[in-house]
């Protein structure tokens, strides 16, 4: 298979346009007319996932989280991040990072999240400027995304959905356990940026993956519930979701999520 036959595909999955103007999506390493005969899917190329990329010859990596993401001047083996580059790149290994435009799609990572919950009426948190509507719901695009649940719950009866839906043991949160919840806002990763857009769709709640104390502060102060359970878990399933497609899009190649990648961050 040639590796531009599967980029388009990515890019079908993950439209370019739309990723953030911040951003560094699209190939990194690699050229388009390889040969690509297996593909590894990550939330985030560090060393160890990438030897397991080289280990199990993968053709091309597609990471959610871009490498290269501020300016390099040096390549050499004197950084980590230069000799995991050095690596994949002297075997051959191809890097593909659809980051932001994946978490915007109409099938990404926060639309995904809102399916997870079951939330009705779902759209964009942050609608796109002239963005034209998408998928078969004739849904926006933009960033986010918010939702209605079906009945009213509590804060702490929505923790537990979080938990049950993410399939994870613990999860912070900012909020009177008795609030009531029914419209949520989901921005996956570190996103409490959108807590002004949630408070303009009158959400209950902003579900993101992390955020920083003064943005709970925040949070508290103007009556909007957070719930972080971690910038992995709300990111690494959609992972999982995307070599799944890309499995059953090109049977003929091997492909599979990362199986060394966990999150850093541990509960005790």
């Amino acid at each position: 298979m040639i590796a531009r036959e599967i980029l388009r595909f990515l890019s079908d999955v993950a439209p370019p346009e739309l990723a953030e103007d911040w951003d560094n999506t699209g190939l990194l390493i690699g050229k388009r007319d390889d040969t690509v005969s297996s593909i590894m899917t990550c939330l985030t190329l560090t060393p160890d996932v990438a030897e397991e990329a080289v280990s199990n010859e993968a053709s091309l990596v597609v990471t959610h989280h871009p490498i290269l993401f501020r300016a390099v001047k040096k390549l050499t083996d004197e950084t980590s991040e230069g000799r995991m580059l050095l690596s994949l790149i002297r075997a051959g290994v191809a890097v593909y990072s659809p980051h932001t435009s994946y978490d915007s799609a109409y099938e990404g990572v926060n639309r995904q999240l809102a399916a997870s919950l079951n939330l009705e009426n779902v759209k964009p948190i942050r609608p796109q400027d002239g963005g034209q509507d998408s998928g078969p719901n004739e849904e926006p695009t933009g960033s986010g995304r918010l939702g209605d649940l079906t009945d009213e719950v509590s804060l702490t009866e929505f923790v537990a959905m979080v938990k049950q839906a993410l399939q994870i043991d613990h999860t912070w949160f900012v909020g009177d356990t008795a609030s009531k919840i029914r419209r949520v806002g989901i921005a996956c990763g570190a996103a409490a940026e959108f807590m002004d857009d949630a408070a303009r769709h009158d959400c209950d709640v902003l579900l993101t993956g992390e955020a920083r104390f003064h943005a709970c502060l925040e949070a508290r102060t103007r009556g909007i519930a957070l719930v972080l359970p971690g910038h992995y878990p709300t990111e690494r399933p959609a992972i999982e979701t995307l070599a799944e497609r890309l499995a059953n899009q090109f049977p003929a190649l091997n492909v599979w999520a990362s199986s060394g990648e966990t999150d850093p961050v541990q509960w005790s």
